[in-house]
């Protein structure tokens, strides 16, 4: 937003946002990220379309929360740089509730996870793994498992 000089004019509150709506993801194999999306992180799929004029498909998925995910494919879209870190969007992070049975999960389907960190300012576990694509993912809990009863 542009600034103005020798002017004091005080911003005008901005009306409230409710929560992100979605995010935007274009890939580069259609059908191994609707399998990564769907079958390994079990998003509901909301519509899928194809989009002749772009030869494009578009997948509308959804979290339990409603928050919402647009696969897209792109023919020839160039590699997003992730390493060394760009300006832009960082990752994309979902909130879990057992950090360690997701860790299990993907492992046994064979993908890569970091190791688990601690938020230094919140105390909360995270962990980060990547999409058929490189994207960065984490996942973060938010509430500790409840102790087994015997």
């Amino acid at each position: 937003m542009p600034r103005r000089r020798g002017c004091a004019v005080k911003p005008a509150a901005a009306p409230a946002l409710l929560r992100i709506h979605h995010a935007a993801i274009i890939c580069s194999d259609y059908g191994v990220s609707r399998h990564f999306y769907t079958g390994v992180l079990g998003l509901r799929v909301l519509a899928e379309n194809y989009r002749a004029a772009r030869d494009s498909w578009k997948l509308d998925l959804q979290l339990p929360d409603g928050g919402q995910i647009e696969l897209f494919s792109m023919p020839q879209a160039p590699q997003r740089p992730s390493y060394p870190e760009a300006c832009g969007l960082r990752h994309l992070a979902f909130a879990v509730s057992d950090l360690q049975a997701w860790v299990e999960h993907l492992s046994g389907l064979g993908i890569a996870v970091e190791p688990v960190r601690l938020d230094e300012y919140t105390g909360k576990r995270f962990v980060f793994f990547q999409d058929p694509d490189q994207l960065p993912l984490e996942l973060y809990e938010l509430a500790a498992p409840a102790p087994a009863r015997p």
